[in-house]
């Protein structure tokens, strides 16, 4: 047996025994579901995802029903999720599968990676996971798994070395039980050459591995060093009256696009001036404000600490008046719209203490 049928029947025949098989998405398994899931997969784990994947089948079980969806409903949906281009690309795709495709995904790989938010790897999956066609993947599970096996002791997010992966990656791919295949090669780096204490003596892959017979497993992958984040400050202003919050939403473009949002400013603890900010540029005159504790929300390009300025309005302003930019979000009555999570946060706990 050659090296290549080797590495598939290990691979395969360790899937049978202890592969996933019952994930939300591997049921009634169609392009649809498995894209969706493989969308949300992207820098989120399988056990933060279930719930989310579950909840966006019930509203929107089938593609046509995404396609004709709002925005809002699709981000309301994905608040938490992070990432959120990831669903405006979603909302966008299935208009372009609907409208151009009569709702029937593209079987092609090109085609598949000509879509908004698919890559290749995504299309790989889409067309290996749920029509077994031939196409090989290469996600961060993947990865990790060919890098330590062919012992690549270069940086993986070089682009010669992602180039010799998607050659291994293809090198391996067999011609048959390919979904099945798929799934392993995710499974196993997910649950056994995970990034740290790997379970090499679990691995089935164990006595071919370049790194176990080096003893390199710890040390690959091996990554460029990161430029550490740089720090933003912002006063998060939570203007409340009669369990609403005023919100704003955020421009087309930039962080948090087109979510809705506190109003902000830059961060100060002068009271003073967070009154006159509240007073020009909200039409709103503070007499109380309350300072809660700053916490910190991470972006994958910079830090953000947040300020939350709690405002307590004895009446509604007259002059802050509901617009398509500007609404009350009542908390006992919450709209189907897209939250920051940091947000989402301090509303939660808004309504806990005043329930």
């Amino acid at each position: 047996m050659d090296d290549v049928a080797l590495f598939q029947e290990l691979i395969l025949t360790w899937f049978d025994e202890f592969g996933r098989k019952n994930l939300p998405w591997q049921e009634n398994k169609t392009p649809y579901r498995v894209w969706v899931s493989e969308i949300m997969l992207q820098q989120t784990q399988v056990s933060t995802v279930i719930s989310y994947f579950l909840r966006f089948m019930k509203r929107f079980p089938t593609i046509t029903a995404l396609a004709n969806a709002s925005e809002d409903d699709v981000l309301h949906l994905w608040t938490g999720l992070g990432y959120y281009n990831r669903a405006r690309n979603l909302l966008r795709t299935a208009k372009i599968i609907q409208h151009d495709y009569q709702g029937e995904f593209p079987q092609e790989l090109a085609l598949l990676e000509s879509l908004p938010g698919i890559g290749r790897s995504t299309a790989g999956a889409i067309l290996s996971l749920a029509s077994s066609i031939r196409a090989p993947i290469l996600d961060g599970n993947v990865k990790r798994v060919l890098t330590r096996f062919a012992g690549i002791t270069t940086a993986t997010n070089n682009t010669k070395t992602i180039a010799q992966l998607w050659t291994l990656a293809d090198h391996y791919t067999p011609t048959q039980r390919i979904a099945d295949y798929t799934q392993a090669m995710m499974d196993l780096g997910a649950t056994i050459c995970t990034r740290s204490q790997p379970k090499c003596l679990l691995c089935p892959l164990m006595k071919q591995c370049s790194a176990y017979k080096q003893d390199l497993q710890s040390i690959l992958p091996i990554k460029k060093p990161s430029k550490s984040l740089p720090i933003r400050k912002k006063i998060f202003l939570i203007l409340s009256h009669d369990n609403t919050i005023l919100l704003e939403k955020r421009p087309p473009v930039g962080v948090w696009a087109k979510l809705w949002s506190l109003p902000e400013m830059s961060h100060t603890t002068s009271l003073p001036t967070i009154k006159t900010h509240c007073l020009n540029q909200l039409k709103i005159n503070v007499k109380k404000i309350t300072l809660d504790t700053p916490f910190r929300h991470t972006f994958s390009h910079f830090h953000l600490d947040i300020l939350p300025a709690f405002i307590h309005l004895e009446t509604l302003p007259l002059k802050c008046m509901e617009n398509d930019q500007q609404i009350w979000y009542n908390l006992s009555k919450p709209q189907a719209i897209g939250l920051p999570q940091p947000v989402k946060k301090l509303m939660q706990k808004i309504y806990d203490s005043i329930n």
